[in-house]
C-alpha cells in the first residue's frame, strides 16, 4: 500500500512539473523530442484567445461610457478610439517588433537599468502587470457572475450566490490550464466567434431602431447641443472623462503577452522570429480595428435607444447595455442567448490574463532567483494564481464596481511603460520623427494613468498591495535559495585546464585570493600566509582562484574560468560571476568531476560582524566567504566523502 501511494505521489508530482508541452516550450528530461511539440498556432486564433479579454469588454463598456459622458457617450468613446488607433496600436506594434518572446515593455525598459535598483524597477512593473492580469480574472469572473444572476429568468434563484457562483467560475477557468493550453486557444475561438455574431446582430437592430425612429437621433442632438453648447466644449468634456473609458484598452498588453504561441515562419531564428512578429502585428491590428467599430456602434446605439435613468446603479442596463438592448428589442429567448454567451465569454476572458501571468512571471522572477524552481513548470503556477485570484474575490467580495479601479490602474500603467519604452526604443535607432510621435503617446498615456489614479486612488492602493507582496516574496525566495550553485554550467579555457591537468598529478590545492595591486608581494605574502596557518609542507604548490563580481544581482550564471601566468611563477584562474562563494564552490565541483579527485581549497577568515557580512553576501555576491563556500557544497554535495575540502586559517 505504501508503495501504490509512493507511485502515486511521483506520478502527480511529474505531471505537476512538467508544464504544459503545448505552451510552447521545449519539454525537458532525457525523453524529450528533439523539437518542441507545439509550434505556435495561427495568429487569428491567438487573437481570438486575447480577444475574450478585449471583445469582453463590450459586456460593460458602453454601459461604463453611459455613466461618465452621459449623452456624450458617443464622442468619448470616438476619443476612445482615436487613442487605441493612433496611440495604443503603434506602440505595441513596435513592442511586438523589440519584444518578441512575450516580455513585452517590461524587457525593453529592464535593458535600462542594471543591479538591484533593475530588479526593483521590472519586480514594481511585474506588480502591476499582476494587478492588470489577476483583476482581469477575477472582474470578469464577478462581472460573468452579476449578469447571471440579473438574468430575469434565475434572479429569484441565484440573487444570494453572486460570491460562490465568481469562484466557481474561476476555479473552471483554472481547470481549463491545468487540462492544456490548446483547450484553451480552441474554447476562446468558439467564444469570440459565437459572442461577436451575436452583437453584429444586436448591433445591426439597434441602428435599424434609431434609423426609422428619426426624431431619436434629433432629441439626442438637441439635448447635447444644450448641455454642452457646441462641438468644441463637447470634445472638451470628453477628453476629461476619456481616462473614466480606459478599460477599452485592456486588450493591448495581453495580446503581446500571449505572442509566443503565434507561429512564425519555418527558419525563423529564435532571435528575431519575423514571421511571429508579423502575425503578432496582424493580431492587434484586426483585434484593434474590430474592437473600434464595435465601441463607436454600440455606444451610439445604447445611448439613444436606453433610458438614462437605466444606467444607474440598479437599473436594468447597469453593466449590461447590450444585453438589455438584446431582450427589449430582439426578444427574451435571444436575450437569453446573449446572456449565456456573455457569461461565457467574460468568464473565459481571464484566460488571456492567465496565458500572459504564464508566459510573463516565469521569465523573470525564478531567473533572478526570487522563485522556486518549480515556478518554471505551468501547472504549479495556475494552482498559486487561481488562489490569489480566489483571495482576491473574497476581499472584494466579487464586486466588479470594487475592482475598477485597480483594473485601469493597471492596465493604464503598463501601456504608459509601453509608450515610454518605444520612446527610448526609437531614439536609441536614431529615429526623430518616431521618437516624437511616441513621445507625445507617452504624455497622452501619463496624463491619462495620472488622472485615473487622483480619481480613483484604490487602484493605485491594490497595486501597491501586489507589488509589495511580489518584492517580500521574491526576497524571501531570493534568500532561502542563497546557498544554492547557481551555476548553469562551467567553462575552462586552455589555459586553466592545462592548470588543472598538472595539478590534478598532485594533491589539488587552491587559494580564494581577492584580487588587489596584483603584484608579486600580494601572491608571496598570501602563500606564506596559507602555509603558516595550515602547516602546508614547502614542496606543495598552489593555484589562485580570484572572483570578480559583476552584477551581484543576477542569480544563474555561466561561468567562464581563465587561466593566466602572473610574474612568471604564479598560475591564476579568473572568474567572473554574480556572487563570488557559489562561483568557487561551482568550480571546485566541476574540478573533481572532470580530475576525479577531491580539490582542497584555502582561505582566511573575514573581518567584521559575520550578520554585516552575510548581507554583504545577499546584496553584493562577496562578504563572509568561507562559510558560504562550504555551505553551497553541503547543500550541492551531501555526500562528504565526495565534497571538496574547504580550509580557513
Amino acid at each position: 500500500m505504501a508503495r501504490t501511494d509512493h507511485v502515486r505521489t511521483r506520478r502527480l508530482r511529474a505531471w505537476m512539473l512538467e508544464g504544459l508541452s503545448d505552451m510552447g516550450r521545449t519539454p525537458q528530461g532525457p525523453h524529450a523530442p528533439p523539437e518542441p511539440v507545439h509550434q505556435g498556432q495561427r495568429w487569428w486564433r491567438v487573437m481570438c484567445l486575447t480577444g475574450v479579454d478585449y471583445f469582453s469588454t463590450l459586456g460593460y463598456q458602453p454601459g461604463i461610457a453611459a455613466l461618465a459622458a452621459g449623452l456624450l457617450s458617443p464622442v468619448a468613446t470616438i476619443v476612445l478610439v482615436i487613442v487605441t488607433l493612433a496611440g495604443a496600436l503603434p506602440v505595441y506594434r513596435r513592442v511586438a517588433e523589440e519584444s518578441p518572446h512575450g516580455e513585452g515593455s517590461i524587457a525593453m525598459l529592464e535593458r535600462l537599468l542594471t543591479f538591484w535598483q533593475g530588479k526593483l524597477f521590472v519586480l514594481t512593473l511585474l506588480g502591476f502587470a499582476a494587478t492588470d492580469f489577476l483583476i482581469t480574472i477575477t472582474l470578469s469572473a464577478a462581472d460573468a457572475s452579476t449578469h447571471l444572476v440579473e438574468n430575469p429568468h434565475l434572479t429569484d434563484a441565484l440573487h444570494d450566490k453572486r460570491m460562490l457562483i465568481t469562484l466557481v467560475l474561476v476555479a473552471l477557468l483554472g481547470a481549463v490550464f491545468l487540462k492544456g493550453f490548446l483547450e484553451a486557444i480552441g474554447i476562446a475561438v468558439v467564444l469570440v466567434g459565437i459572442y461577436l455574431s451575436l452583437n453584429v446582430v444586436v448591433v445591426v437592430v439597434g441602428l435599424w431602431h434609431v434609423a426609422t425612429a428619426a426624431h431619436v437621433v434629433t432629441d439626442w442632438s438637441s439635448a447635447l447641443t444644450t448641455e454642452h453648447g457646441n462641438v468644441l466644449a463637447m470634445v472638451g468634456v470628453a477628453l476629461l472623462v476619456f481616462p473614466k473609458l480606459a478599460l477599452g484598452l485592456s486588450g493591448f498588453e495581453t495580446g503581446v503577452a500571449v505572442m509566443p504561441h503565434v507561429r512564425g515562419d519555418a527558419g525563423d531564428p529564435e532571435e528575431k522570429p519575423t514571421g511571429r512578429i508579423r502575425g503578432t502585428k496582424k493580431l492587434l491590428t484586426t483585434a484593434a480595428v474590430i474592437m473600434s467599430v464595435f465601441l463607436i456602434t454600440t455606444s451610439f446605439i445604447t445611448t439613444l435607444l436606453i433610458p438614462e435613468k437605466e444606467f444607474d446603479p440598479g437599473g436594468q442596463a447597469n453593466g449590461r447595455a447590450l444585453a438589455y438592448l438584446a431582450h427589449e428589442y430582439l426578444g427574451s429567448a435571444f436575450g437569453t442567448v446573449y446572456d449565456v454567451a456573455t457569461i461565457a465569454i467574460l468568464w473565459f476572458a481571464g484566460a488571456s490574463a492567465m496565458a500572459g501571468l504564464l508566459n510573463l512571471m516565469p521569465r523573470y522572477l525564478p531567473r533572478y532567483g526570487m522563485a522556486p524552481h518549480w515556478a518554471r513548470a505551468v501547472r504549479p503556477m495556475v494552482i498559486v494564481f487561481i488562489l490569489v485570484a480566489f483571495l482576491v474575490t473574497w476581499i472584494f467580495d466579487a464586486s466588479v464596481d470594487a475592482q475598477g479601479g485597480a483594473y485601469a490602474t493597471g492596465v493604464l500603467v503598463l501601456i504608459s511603460s509601453a509608450a515610454i519604452a518605444v520612446t527610448i526604443a526609437a531614439r536609441k535607432a536614431g529615429q526623430r520623427h518616431w521618437t516624437i510621435a511616441f513621445a507625445v503617446i507617452s504624455a497622452v498615456f501619463l496624463y491619462t494613468t495620472v488622472t485615473n489614479v487622483v480619481e480613483r486612488p484604490d487602484g493605485v492602493k491594490i497595486g501597491a498591495c501586489f507589488i509589495a507582496g511580489i518584492i517580500l516574496v521574491s526576497l524571501l525566495s531570493r534568500l532561502a535559495r542563497a546557498f544554492e550553485l547557481r551555476v548553469t554550467s562551467v567553462h575552462l579555457d586552455a589555459m586553466a585546464q592545462r592548470f588543472v591537468r598538472d595539478i590534478a598529478s598532485r594533491r589539488i590545492r587552491f587559494v580564494a585570493n581577492e584580487p588587489d595591486n596584483r603584484d608579486v608581494a600580494e601572491y608571496r605574502e598570501k602563500i606564506e600566509q596559507i602555509r603558516a596557518d595550515n602547516d602546508v609542507p614547502l614542496q606543495e604548490d598552489f593555484v589562485f582562484v580570484e572572483v570578480t563580481v559583476l552584477d551581484p544581482s543576477e542569480f544563474e550564471a555561466t561561468l567562464t574560468v581563465r587561466g593566466e601566468v602572473l610574474h612568471g611563477r604564479y598560475r591564476v584562474l579568473t572568474v567572473e560571476s554574480s556572487s563570488v562563494p557559489n562561483a568557487i564552490a561551482a568550480l571546485l565541483l566541476h574540478v573533481r568531476d572532470a580530475t576525479g579527485h577531491t580539490p582542497h581549497i584555502y582561505f582566511e577568515w573575514t573581518e567584521g560582524n559575520p550578520f554585516t557580512n552575510f548581507l554583504r553576501f545577499f546584496l553584493f555576491g562577496q562578504g563572509e566567504v568561507a562559510p558560504v563556500t562550504r555551505e553551497v557544497l553541503r547543500e550541492a554535495e551531501p555526500d562528504r566523502s565526495r565534497r571538496p575540502r574547504v580550509h580557513v586559517g
